[in-house]
C-alpha cells in the first residue's frame, strides 16, 4: 500500500511538470495569531521520511502564504493552498492534481516535526529553519545555469588565502546539515567562521538541487559525480581570478573529499584538506557498511548488485528491501562514484595535502585516513581524538554520538581547526 502511495505522488508531480499546471493557490488561510506567524516566517529544509528513501523538501513561509519545493521530482516553489499556525501547531496543505496533501506538525524554536498525509497514508517529516547568513553572496556559471555560494571574508586588508568548502553526500547543505536528519549541527558553518577569525576566507555552497541551488537540478538518473567535481572546480577558478585572494585551496568533507581531490588536480588548487574522506573505492565501503547492518540473505543480494554496478552495468531487477538503496535512478550516480579510486586520485596531487579524521567517526574510520596518507606519504595526517563525523567532540556511546548531529551549539572538536589553520598558514 505504501509503495502505491509513493508511485501516485511521483506521477502527480510528473504530470504537474509536464502539463505546466498553474500553481496558484485555490485559497489562502491567514493565521490570526500574528506573533506566531512572524516566528514561523523563513525557509525550512528537511525531508519526508518515506520507507528506505527519505524525500528532501524545502518549505518557505511568509506572513500569509507559503511554497514547497521537492527538487528530486522537479517541483519548485509550488504554492501551498493553506498555511495556518495556532500556537505551536502548524498546518500546511497543497492541492496537486486534484489530491490534497497535508503537513501537520509542532514547532519548537527552529525545528518542525510532524506527519505528512496523502490518500490516507501517513509518514513523518522533519524541517529545520535556515539561519541568517553572514557573508557575501556570489555566483558562478556552471552546467545548466548558475550556482550560488556564500563568501566569508576576514576583517582587515587582504589578500587572504581562500578555501572552497565542499559538503558531504546526499542533501547536505553548505552548513553541513543533512535534510535526511532532524536537527542541524552547523559543522561547516563553524569551520568557515573559525577560518575568518584566523585571517582565512572561505566559500561554501549548497549542492545543485538543494537549498539555495534547489532550482539547479536535473533528474536523479542524470546526476554524476563529475557534475559535483565541475561545480567545485568553477569556484576555485573564480577565486583564482580575484585579487582579494592570495592562494586558493579546497576543504572536502566526507564525499566532498573525493570530489575535492579530483577538482584540486583539475584546476591546480594550491592546497587540499581531506576531512573524513574515504580511502577505499566505494564498492568496498558499501559492502562494509551493508555487511554490518543486513541479514545474510539480503547481504548476499546487495553484494551481488554492488559487484555488477562496479563493472559499469546497471541492475534491472532489484530484490524487495533493496529498492531504496539501489533504485534504477540512483544507479548511474553510484557507478560514477565507483569509477574514482581515492587512493589513485590523492597520489596524483603534487600540492600540500592535510588528511584529518576523528577516532569516533561512525561513518568513516581512521583506516581510511591512514590509507590516504600511505598513498601520499608527504601528506600530513592528523587523527583528532573524540571527533565524530560532524566534527564534534563525541562520547563513545553510539546514541550519544548521534545526538551531537542535531546540536548546533556544540563547538567543533578540539584540535580540528588548530590543525587546519596551521596547515593553511604554513602553505
Amino acid at each position: 500500500m505504501k509503495r502505491k502511495f509513493w508511485s501516485a505522488l511521483l506521477v502527480g508531480v510528473a504530470l504537474l511538470v509536464m502539463t505546466g499546471c498553474s500553481n496558484e493557490k485555490e485559497s489562502k488561510e491567514k493565521d490570526e495569531g500574528g506573533d506566531s506567524m512572524e516566528t514561523m516566517q523563513g525557509t525550512w529544509d528537511g525531508a519526508i521520511e518515506l520507507p528506505g528513501q527519505p524525500l528532501p523538501i524545502t518549505i518557505s513561509i511568509d506572513k500569509e502564504a507559503g511554497t514547497i519545493s521537492i527538487p528530486a521530482q522537479g517541483l519548485h516553489d509550488y504554492a501551498l493552498s493553506k498555511v495556518a499556525v495556532n500556537g505551536t501547531k502548524l498546518t500546511l496543505e497543497m492541492n496537486l492534481q486534484g489530491q490534497k496533501l497535508a503537513f501537520q506538525g509542532n514547532w519548537e524554536k527552529d525545528e518542525i516535526s510532524g506527519t505528512f498525509t496523502q490518500a490516507g497514508q501517513q509518514f513523518p517529516f522533519n524541517l529545520v529553519l535556515r539561519g541568517p547568513e553572514l557573508g557575501e553572496r556570489i555566483e558562478v556559471n556552471v552546467k545548466g545555469g548558475k550556482l550560488s555560494a556564500l563568501l566569508v571574508e576576514p576583517q582587515g586588508d587582504g589578500p587572504f588565502p581562500l578555501m572552497v568548502i565542499i559538503a558531504g553526500s546526499g542533501p547536505t547543505d553548505k552548513d553541513g546539515n543533512s535534510g535526511l536528519m532532524a536537527g542541524k549541527n552547523d559543522s561547516l558553518k563553524l569551520v568557515a567562521q573559525t577560518l575568518a577569525k584566523q585571517g582565512i576566507a572561505s566559500v561554501r555552497y549548497d549542492k545543485r538541487g538543494i537549498g539555495d541551488n534547489r532550482l539547479l537540478t536535473t533528474k536523479e538518473e542524470d546526476v554524476r559525480l563529475d557534475d559535483f567535481i565541475e561545480d567545485a572546480s568553477e569556484f576555485v577558478k573564480w577565486a583564482k581570478q580575484d585579487s582579494r585572494f592570495s592562494k586558493v585551496g579546497i576543504i572536502g568533507h566526507s564525499e566532498g573529499s573525493l570530489i575535492g581531490m579530483v577538482a584540486a588536480k583539475k584546476v591546480d588548487a594550491d592546497l587540499f584538506i581531506s576531512v573524513a574522506g574515504i580511502g577505499r573505492q566505494m564498492d568496498i565501503v558499501l559492502k562494509e557498511q551493508l555487511g554490518a547492518s543486513m541479514p545474510d540473505e539480503l547481504k548476499e543480494q546487495a553484494f551481488a548488485i554492488v559487484d555488477q554496478l562496479k563493472t559499469g552495468q546497471a541492475v534491472n531487477e532489484i530484490p524487495p528491501g533493496l529498492e531504496g538503496l539501489f533504485r534504477q535512478s540512483v544507479q548511474p550516480y553510484v557507478m560514477s562514484m565507483m569509477s574514482y579510486d581515492p587512493i589513485d586520485q590523492i597520489s596524483q596531487l603534487s600540492i600540500p595535502v592535510l588528511i584529518l579524521n576523528g577516532d569516533r567517526d561512525l561513518q568513516v574510520g581512521t583506516v581510511d585516513a591512514e590509507a590516504l596518507h600511505k598513498a601520499k606519504p608527504d601528506s600530513e595526517l592528523v587523527i583528532v581524538e573524540h571527533m565524530n563525523h560532524v566534527l564534534k567532540d563525541s562520547p563513545e556511546n553510539r546514541e550519544e554520538n548521534l545526538a551531537t548531529y542535531a546540536d548546533p551549539d556544540l563547538p567543533l572538536a578540539e584540535g580540528l581547526m588548530e590543525a587546519i589553520v596551521a596547515f593553511i598558514k604554513e602553505n
